[in-house]
């Protein structure tokens, strides 16, 4: 069975490896690459909607000769309950060339003054993190994440990632369940 990520990022392709592995009766033999394509969204999503498109787009434009692709897009979704007004989480399209399978990852709020770079300055999260001297590592979404930084490792931007794929894959493993 053949998986394609759309995206070449090493902390998204470890966290779809991991967990399909541990799915040997969906994804039997898996083999995961992974693509480099367009989300179709802005940078830095900052509307939920935005973030279920750019991974369902990740998903469908990686898809090709493979049997699934697979769309993670990170973003930030508005709240009114959070202190700063946003939740930052991440979406997983698992792609199948008809239907789509999406899952959420659990949510976070970003430190106010790093919100502030995100949408006052335009920057995205990695550049925002190391603006404001959370982080030494100028790419951290390719690394431990802002997710990482803030839980001091105790989840890592892998395992958040994990999280959004995982609920993703409850579809694919309960299709009795989810037929339309």
């Amino acid at each position: 069975m053949k998986v394609i990520v759309g995206s070449k990022n090493e902390v998204k392709l470890a966290a779809v490896r991991e967990i399909l592995a541990d799915y040997p009766e969906v994804f039997p033999g898996v083999k995961v690459s992974g693509v480099e394509v367009s989300s179709g969204v802005p940078e830095q999503p900052k509307t939920i909607n935005d973030i279920v498109n750019g991974a369902k787009n990740r998903a469908r434009n990686a898809f090709g000769d493979c049997d699934y692709s697979i769309g993670l897009e990170g973003g930030f979704m508005a709240s009114p309950h959070a202190k700063t007004g946003y939740f930052e989480l991440q979406a997983c399209a698992i792609f199948d060339g008809r239907n789509y399978h999406l899952g959420l990852s659990s949510a976070f709020e970003c430190p106010p003054h790093v919100m502030k770079l995100v949408l006052e300055d335009g920057l995205d999260l990695n550049q925002a993190m190391h603006k404001a001297g959370m982080t030494s590592n100028p790419k951290v979404g390719s690394a431990e994440g802002a997710i990482g930084v803030l839980t001091k490792g105790r989840l890592n931007r892998k395992e958040f990632s994990e999280e959004a794929i995982r609920m993703a894959l409850i579809h694919l493993e309960n299709p009795n369940l989810y037929q339309s």
